[in-house]
């Protein structure tokens, strides 16, 4: 029962994320290899599969608030439709240490950036 309530409240803190469009995918991500130890090519497929649901939820109250920005949107998906099927396809012949090394990377730049950019 406890494994179930940890697990839920992990979807469901991604969730929150998810909707204000922040990556609750990558905190999903996080749970699932740091506290579930699933492998982290696993956790990634199950990180795309989450991603498509809570994106079409999230996405036409960002629509009808009017926080999309149109011009933006056709280069954006474009150049990430390319640059994930390109990944994709890297993260499957890359070592899963040196995998896990770069997500850390990335997270930590990420934080660090948003912990110290101003305003």
């Amino acid at each position: 029962m406890r494994d179930w309530l940890i697990a839920a409240l992990a979807g469901a803190a991604a969730g929150v994320l998810s909707g204000f469009g922040v990556g609750g995918g990558s905190l999903l991500l996080i749970y699932m290899t740091s506290v579930k130890e699933i492998p982290q090519a696993l956790a990634q497929g199950v990180n795309l599969l989450y991603f498509l649901p809570t994106a079409a939820t999230a996405l036409p109250s960002h629509f009808k608030n009017g926080v999309v920005e149109k011009k933006a949107l056709l280069p954006a998906i474009a150049a990430g439709l390319a640059c994930s099927a390109l990944t994709a396809w890297a993260a499957t012949a890359l070592d899963v240490g040196l995998l896990k090394k770069c997500f850390g990377a990335f997270l930590l730049l990420i934080g660090l950036r948003e912990l110290f950019r101003s305003g």
